[in-house]
């Protein structure tokens, strides 16, 4: 069976119980990236919690490709090619910071009032590990394909820079 690269979507009615799904997540087999969002009963949305495999990776594999380049330099030249490469890599993982955050907005109106929401970014060759987590914790889970979620994001964010304009263009107006 070939994988699936799907956001699994785990809803807690009640916000209190959330936490334990939420470590025993953490060792999903193909879990890229997993938040955890609270509402309180009077409809205040937050972020409770955030896991990403391998986060740091990118910025230390590239300082420490940057340095072995800059080996060639001599010490100096290390030092630089290090730096160089560790700024090129947070600067990447700052990018997937930014479009999760996207992410977790578009997701926000499926957190319940007095509950919570877990979202798990998967590649899952089996649907069977997420839906048991979800039977263990007596919660429903939901699966949305990873290019449909992807689409939901960019029609999102596309709206929100058509606002953002159409706001500027009324202040520009209001000026003249």
């Amino acid at each position: 069976m070939s994988e699936q690269h799907n956001l699994v979507l785990l809803t807690f009615p009640d916000a209190t119980t959330w936490r334990s799904a939420f470590d025993e997540a953490q060792h999903l087999p193909g879990l890229r990236l997993a938040a955890a969002m609270e509402r309180s009963a009077d409809g205040v949305l937050a972020v409770r919690d955030t896991y990403a495999k391998g986060a740091g990776v990118a910025t230390v594999g590239s300082g420490l490709l940057g340095g072995l380049v800059g080996l060639l330099a001599g010490p100096v030249g290390m030092l630089l090619g290090f730096a160089a490469g560790a700024a090129l890599g947070s600067a990447a993982e700052e990018r997937d910071a930014n479009e999760a955050g996207a992410a977790l907005i578009v997701l926000s109106p499926r957190v319940p009032d007095g509950g919570a929401l877990i979202a798990l970014e998967m590649r899952e060759a089996s649907p069977g590990p997420a839906d048991e987590l979800a039977a263990e914790h007596g919660v429903t889970v939901e699966r949305i394909d990873e290019r449909t979620f992807t689409e939901q994001v960019r029609a999102a964010e596309k709206k929100a820079e058509e606002k953002k304009a159409e706001e500027k263009g009324e202040e520009a107006d209001g000026e003249s």
